[in-house]
């Protein structure tokens, strides 16, 4: 009797394998993406090459239309993870919050200007119409402004900001209506797909402003007390996103996957949308984000004040995952 059922369960085992069926139920992450950004690249990556399946996840994907949409979903328990910056994450935490972040990417974009634009460096936008994608705390625009000043140009008194959403001011610097965009980074891509030029790096403004390497703009956005629980969850979690990275950097099968959902045609452009994604995997170390963000943050903190920051002068604890060993 005890070989027949012995029998029957190692015969079950190997129908199980043979089928591909799990033996173990996938563990279940709520994600809340924006279905133009990159996360959603990665994901049809993930779920082609069938890498969630070797995590041993079940990936329930909400696509939403806005950053904002996906901040609200975490606020109300509808999301486990969503990707957003870390400003916003040190903003939330010294409201109160216990969200944190793991680092997403450290892509950031550019001033953008004509190929024959005399621009070429901060102080030459005095006097010049800018498009700023976003609004008056866009935090690149902030970072600009205060790089600005130390050179001795107060960009709001002797510039012509013009804010708006990313589509419409590349548009118009497309079109000729601006003098200079500052826009993120995809937008970049796009514009230089087009044959305008980086004429000012956000990175060297961050650079020039004490930050050191490549830092953070990005994360994984979720609760603390909710990773606390689920430690090993999220570490297969981003070894697996992990992975859906470095394939779109370096194989050209998955970048076939991901070409499409970029919106660009012509070869010279995808080229170019692959190396600035590529460009923004982080690479630094915990400790130096980390460090990072706090340079930055005394500076928007001192252009952008509470409105920006909200109460806190300095980044909060707990803004970067530390997930105890």
């Amino acid at each position: 009797m005890r070989m027949r059922i012995a029998l029957s369960l190692a015969l079950l085992i190997f129908a199980s394998i043979g089928s591909g069926a799990p033996l173990i139920a996938a563990e279940r992450i709520r994600l809340a993406i924006q279905k133009t950004g990159t996360v959603a690249w990665e994901m049809a990556v993930i779920k082609a090459k069938g890498l969630d399946k070797k995590a041993g996840l079940d990936l329930d994907i909400v696509q939403l239309a806005s950053t904002d949409a996906g901040k609200i979903a975490i606020a109300g328990g509808a999301a486990d993870i969503i990707v957003s910056d870390w400003l916003w994450v040190a903003r939330e935490r010294s409201l109160g919050s216990k969200l944190t972040l793991r680092p997403y990417s450290t892509a950031v974009g550019a001033v953008m200007v004509a190929k024959d634009s005399p621009i070429q460096k901060t102080a030459d936008l005095a006097g010049k119409k800018i498009g700023v994608a976003g609004g008056p705390l866009d935090k690149s625009w902030l970072l600009l402004q205060a790089q600005a000043l130390r050179e001795g140009v107060n960009l709001k008194k002797l510039a012509q900001p013009v804010f708006g959403a990313p589509p419409l001011i590349a548009e118009k610097l497309a079109q000729g209506e601006l003098d200079a965009a500052l826009e993120f980074w995809n937008f970049c891509a796009a514009l230089e797909g087009r044959g305008m030029r980086r004429a000012i790096e956000v990175r060297d403004i961050q650079r020039q402003l004490g930050a050191a390497g490549a830092p953070v703009v990005t994360g994984y956005v979720f609760d603390q007390d909710w990773g606390a629980k689920n430690v090993p969850l999220l570490r297969s979690f981003f070894a697996m996103t992990d992975e859906a990275k470095q394939l779109i950097a370096t194989s050209d099968d998955a970048w076939e996957i991901v070409a499409p959902m970029t919106g660009a045609k012509e070869p010279a452009a995808l080229a170019i949308y692959r190396q600035r994604y590529s460009q923004g995997i982080p690479a630094s170390s915990p400790a130096e984000h980390e460090a990072n963000a706090r340079i930055l943050f005394k500076v928007l903190s001192t252009t952008g004040g509470e409105q920006l920051v909200g109460p806190a002068k300095e980044l909060p604890p707990g803004v970067f995952w530390a997930p105890a060993s």
